[in-house]
């Protein structure tokens, strides 16, 4: 039998050159089916080497690299959302009534509770922010006084209708479920009560927070049609050699955000301000006569001492630098194309990450363009 897949051959390709042997994953996807356009786990590796016996040598070698080239980590990588989690807390907040668009939160560019002090990633702070500068500038002191007033089971309630933390049930081995705590959840685990501090640190996707790639781009690829939450696949259909099909596979449902239309409108225009307006984070994604919607994310590897000085001198291994995150999804009317890029201690999401799903929209873009033009029997191009 033969299998057809859901890849787009030239998608991949491009995803594969935009990563530039990073390490780390990316997801893309079509948010109106669930179907898998493209998935890249770099550094990757010959699978040729196994068709005639790996030597031990060889073996050895996969084995021993610290990056991780057997492991699929577009689907097995678990790694902290970062601020791109911030698009749950609004929603959650929205949605129960904590905050409306207009509510204003004063950033100096700290938060403290107790003897505790949370830091903006912007040292002078954002002044006073509504929602959608909140967004813009991904302010991580209204998300802090957000989350406190949410609370850490109201927010899991969203994350899980989001797709997060749970297997999204692909068409692939060893995918993995991340985490998003409950109070329950570290009861039981660590048989400890749940701490307001660690509230604070999940309300900016930090914490005891884990997702993969592919939940991300799943959880933005929902959020762009209006709420509904696929299950995502990448075999298309199962042939004989003679074309006749054995076995077609297609989309099903698996969930849904149960967000209202106002909330959707009003976050989509949100993350459309991130890539698209003066002072977006995400303005590394732009592209020219399409509307792309995103949200970047910075995840800390290694929490960093609370002194300033202390933290000024610490020198960060390369395994212990932050993680670069970007999800997004264009147009933003109609879309059909929601990317996840997370890239393994590289950096920030905006000024790493943001500009590889540049490029993998771009020749999404590309890609269709080049179809519309080409005689109508040859535009088979998925394989």
């Amino acid at each position: 039998y033969n299998i057809t897949l859901t890849i787009d051959a030239d998608l991949q390709k491009a995803a594969w050159e935009a990563v530039q042997g990073k390490a780390g994953s990316v997801v893309v996807m079509d948010p109106r089916n669930g179907e898998v356009l493209a998935m890249i786990s770099s550094p990757s590796f010959d699978p040729n080497l196994f068709y005639e016996g790996i030597s031990e040598e060889e073996w050895n070698l996969l084995q021993s690299n610290p990056f991780a080239p057997l492991s699929n980590k577009a689907i097995s990588g678990q790694y902290p959302p970062g601020s791109t989690y911030k698009l749950i807390v609004a929603a959650a907040a929205l949605e129960e009534g904590i905050i409306t668009p207009e509510t204003k939160i004063f950033c100096n560019g700290f938060f403290t509770l107790g003897n505790r002090t949370y830091r903006c990633w912007r040292k002078g702070g954002h002044g006073s922010v509504n929602l959608r500068q909140a967004m813009i500038g991904s302010c991580d002191v209204y998300f802090y006084t957000v989350g406190k007033m949410l609370g850490v089971d109201k927010i899991a309630e969203y994350a899980k209708r989001f797709g997060l933390g749970e297997l999204a049930s692909i068409d692939l081995p060893n995918e993995k479920q991340g985490l998003i705590p409950t109070k329950e959840w570290k009861m039981k685990k660590k048989k400890e009560a749940w701490q307001m501090g660690e509230t604070i640190s999940i309300s900016i996707g930090q914490g005891y927070n884990l997702v993969t790639t592919l939940q991300l781009a799943n959880a933005f690829g929902a959020f762009a049609n209006g709420g509904t939450l696929w299950q995502p696949y990448l075999v298309r259909h199962i042939h004989s050699h003679d074309g006749k099909i054995y076995k077609e596979f297609s989309s099903a449902k698996r969930g849904e955000l149960k967000l209202s239309a106002n909330t959707i409108e009003i976050l989509n225009d949100a993350l459309k301000g991130v890539v698209n307006d003066p002072g977006g984070t995400g303005q590394n994604a732009k592209l020219s006569g399409i509307e792309v919607c995103g949200k970047t994310g910075t995840s800390q590897v290694m929490g960093l001492p609370q002194d300033e000085k202390a933290r000024r001198r610490k020198i960060l291994g390369t395994f212990q630098k932050d993680h670069a995150l970007f999800a997004c999804y264009a147009p933003a009317k109609n879309p059909e194309i929601a990317v996840a890029v997370i890239l393994e201690n590289a950096g920030g999401g905006g000024a790493v990450a943001a500009p590889v799903a540049r490029k993998i929209l771009s020749a999404y873009f590309e890609i269709k363009k080049k179809n519309k033009n080409k005689p109508s029997e040859t535009v088979a191009h998925h394989q």
